[in-house]
């Protein structure tokens, strides 16, 4: 039996937690592991549309995810506001009522999720929370639901960006 798993990523939540990694994350392989590990057929990162970010939304494509587009506003100080929490949970909610998917997979360690991944568990929908970040900085609402909880930062041996022979970080 082949599965349909689907994955909800939080791309804000995904790219804050990488970027302060001691090591380089590569979507590309995340996005090859999410399908191998977790037979994900879709994967879905939900983001703020920036054009200064055009490249990484194409090579994000590239390598397999679907984007889901929010409008970015900004607050007084001239920071961007992008915040997907609602559209990753009204996406997740409307596919899983549709039955579009067996298992979900949700990229997040923000507690403000944890009613969705109680819905979903109710459902047997829910597979399992990947957090970006340690478990010290996943949020104790999404620990509270005993949903499977992987943590990314444990995965460097699969999805560190490979090194060049020459040792700097280009292929």
């Amino acid at each position: 039996m082949t599965l349909r798993n689907v994955a909800y990523i939080d791309g804000s939540n995904l790219h804050n937690a990488v970027r302060n990694l001691p090591w380089d994350f590569d979507y590309a392989r995340f996005r090859v592991w999410l399908t191998e590990k977790y037979s994900v057929e879709q994967a879905y990162i939900f983001l703020g549309l920036m054009p200064k970010y055009k490249d990484l939304y194409k090579y994000l494509q590239e390598c397999g995810y679907t984007l889901v587009f929010k409008e970015v506003i900004y607050d007084r100080d001239g920071k961007a506001k992008g915040n997907c929490d609602a559209d990753v949970v009204v996406q997740a909610m409307q596919d899983a009522y549709e039955n579009k998917f067996d298992k979900a997979i949700l990229v997040s360690s923000d507690g403000d999720y944890a009613p969705l991944v109680k819905f979903l568990q109710s459902k047997d929908k829910m597979e399992t929370v990947l957090s970006p970040y340690e478990t010290s900085k996943c949020s104790v609402l999404l620990k509270r639901t005993d949903v499977k909880i992987a943590y990314i930062p444990d995965q460097q041996n699969i999805l560190e960006k490979e090194k060049a022979p020459d040792g700097d970080k280009t292929l």
